[in-house]
């Protein structure tokens, strides 16, 4: 089978396009023919060595993939051959991943695509659907009428917390560009800010004067001295991006307050975590309510300049699918 794959971590230059032998499934697996994959900035930490995690070389890069069944043994209940599914959850911790003509996937690790869900669109949305809902209900612990503040909300994941707290009765503060407002408003944003305002910590507290109870921000600045204060008593941020950031914890209004500094990245999810946020996932995407802004496509040949554009920041608010059909 063709692959986008690694011989060791390194730069997009180390990513080689060719011939690999075809993965076979265990007792427990499913065989799956890829419709296509995309490529998510997690996929670069793991490519460069930034984020640590077993790589058994040669290592085939990707998390996420829509596809076919092609072979479903007896130990992978509920999956046939020919049956539309997805993963988000290849390429990391041992498990080669998902930017191939074929993948393996364990069972329960795998969901069914509902029907009549565009397969391109969907690759696009299944990991940023699923960081934003266990980062909001998970890890957050996000309630009904409670205030999230949401920074970044313009972004992949930014769109799909927003329509996800939205959804969820949340009261959704959102920071965007002032051009990416009207957007932020249409996905459930009730209330959206300049990330530019020189005084935006001031106007949002004026906006939440009792506090935020869930910050999440996407951007990776990771400004802790702000975040922290605008939380509520007993208010919770959860850091789920920005790797190389080092902020400074502001610890006597995170105690006394009892506020939360949280970590999460999907890829510690637990099967269990990531079946919930499947089950979220597949009912958002039945409704048609969770669609990329901005898609491009290309062959699963130019994986190493997707990883090259991703790191030079040139894919912001973009999705790639990247398709094994196409020469």
């Amino acid at each position: 089978m063709r692959a986008a794959y690694i011989h060791e971590l390194g730069t997009p230059d180390a990513i080689r396009y060719g011939e690999l032998p075809a993965p076979r499934p265990g007792p427990t697996d499913v065989l799956v023919d890829t419709t296509a994959t995309t490529v998510n900035p997690v996929d670069t930490y793991v490519r460069s060595g930034l984020y640590r995690t077993p790589v058994p070389f040669p290592f085939v890069l990707g998390r996420d993939l829509v596809g076919t069944v092609a072979e479903a043994p007896p130990g992978a209940a509920g999956f046939r051959a020919g049956d539309r599914v997805w993963c988000n959850s290849l390429g990391h911790g041992g498990r080669q991943g998902a930017a191939a003509e074929q993948a393996v996937v364990a069972a329960d690790r795998l969901y069914h695509l509902p029907a009549g869900v565009d397969p391109y669109q969907a690759v696009t949305l299944l990991h940023p659907a699923a960081t934003a809902y266990l980062a909001l209900f998970a890890h957050g612990r996000l309630g009904p009428g409670q205030t999230v503040l949401i920074a970044g909300a313009a972004g992949n994941v930014g769109a799909a917390l927003v329509t996800l707290a939205a959804r969820a009765g949340a009261r959704v503060l959102a920071t965007a560009s002032a051009r990416d407002a009207a957007y932020c408003a249409e996905l459930g944003a009730g209330e959206v800010f300049d990330y530019r305002d020189p005084d935006l910590a001031g106007t949002l507290r004026g906006a939440a004067p009792e506090g935020v109870d869930l910050h999440l921000d996407t951007s990776g600045g990771n400004d802790l001295q702000a975040a922290v204060g605008l939380l509520a008593p007993r208010g919770r941020a959860v850091l789920l991006s920005g790797a190389r950031t080092r902020p400074v914890l502001p610890v006597g209004p995170l105690y006394t307050h009892d506020r939360a500094v949280i970590g999460f990245a999907l890829s510690n999810a637990t099967t269990d975590e990531l079946a919930r946020a499947a089950r979220a996932v597949n009912d958002l995407l039945a409704r048609g309510a969770l669609r990329p802004r901005a898609t491009e496509t290309f062959p699963l040949s130019a994986t190493a300049g997707i990883h090259t554009r991703m790191e030079r920041g040139e894919l912001r608010g973009i999705r790639v699918v990247l398709r094994p059909d196409l020469s």
